[in-house]
């Protein structure tokens, strides 16, 4: 099922449910009127919810409605527990074979719909994008195994974790990691249940390409599974080694990022990128200075994933950089 949240007013909106192709959608609130309550009670209101799904997918709710994406605030709009892994390849911080994941945390308090403009005070800030996807969790206990991880990831989604990489590298160096450098972390209109990705799931990883479009001009087109070098389950369970992980939690991806190859003797990345600090890195990697520059006011960013079917999966993150 794909569940969304629509604006209300309130701070955590609305659940709705979605139908499979985007079209459609139905309040759950006779079931719930929070995502966060069906995380609490997962084996109780999701088969519920999972009622509500077949019946809009059949044309049999009573009281559907078209669905729009620009109303949506991001599916869960506030969050527990927020960390984000380095799951590709990257030229940023590149990192060798055999070692586990590495984990940094983010913030929960100010998740952004998908439609969402993107304010920033200034472009000198180095305003970046990072398309990737995260998985949202049920209760996973202290010590849980990557098997045992895996099992505890209820949804899936896209997300856009913006940085501001003009304050990352002083941040690093202060100790305080991406507090100021990392604003807003953006989620797809919908959140999808393992289920909806078919084949593509494949143990904890989703074997299909992402699309990030910059200013309507496709730049990014990697591979999501083949290359991600620890799944889902493995990013939940590092994370469990200290801790149990509480319903709500959001483990994110990472930009998604897939290895260059060489070329008489040149390397290449025939797949593009997922953000843009990774493509100065290639370019400084190429001729040994970067040259593309950061999102500027008015600049569009749009990520998305499409099935085998050629359908939309979460719906599109499409976003427009604005003033504060």
């Amino acid at each position: 099922m794909k569940l969304a949240t629509y604006q209300d007013g309130s701070r955590d909106g609305q659940l709705v449910v979605v139908s499979r192709d985007l079209a459609t959608a139905h309040y759950a609130t006779g079931v719930a009127s929070r995502l966060q309550q069906v995380l609490d009670d997962w084996s109780f209101l999701s088969p519920q919810l999972q009622d509500l799904s077949d019946a809009l997918n059949q044309g049999r709710a009573r009281h559907s409605f078209a669905f729009d994406p620009r109303q949506c605030l991001a599916p869960l709009p506030r969050a527990y527990q927020v960390v984000e892994g380095q799951a590709y390849p990257s030229l940023l911080q590149p990192r060798e074979a055999g070692v586990g994941p590495a984990l940094a945390p983010g913030s929960g308090d100010n998740f952004a719909g998908a439609c969402d403009p993107l304010r920033c005070a200034s472009e000198a800030l180095g305003i970046d994008f990072g398309a990737g996807l995260a998985a949202i969790t049920g209760d996973v206990p202290q010590g849980a195994t990557p098997p045992q991880a895996l099992d505890g990831v209820r949804l899936l989604v896209l997300t856009n974790s913006v940085r501001l990489r003009s304050l990352e590298a002083a941040g690093l160096a202060k100790g305080v990691g991406w507090v100021q450098s990392a604003p807003t972390l953006v989620f797809s209109p919908v959140a999808v249940t393992l289920d909806e990705l078919g084949a593509s799931w494949d143990k904890g990883r989703v074997d299909l390409p992402l699309h990030t479009h910059w200013n309507g001009r496709k730049v990014g087109m990697c591979d999501a599974g083949p290359e991600m070098q620890h799944h889902f389950g493995q990013l939940i369970a590092h994370l469990c080694a200290t801790r149990a992980v509480r319903a709500g939690s959001v483990v994110g991806s990472g930009p998604v990022a897939n290895a260059g190859t060489g070329t008489k003797g040149k390397a290449q990345w025939p797949k593009g990128y997922h953000s843009i600090a990774e493509k100065r890195a290639m370019e400084t990697q190429l001729s040994g200075q970067a040259s593309t520059g950061y999102l500027q006011f008015g600049d569009t960013v749009r990520i998305e994933m499409k099935g085998q079917d050629g359908l939309s999966l979460f719906g599109a993150i499409d976003q427009e950089i604005a003033p504060r």
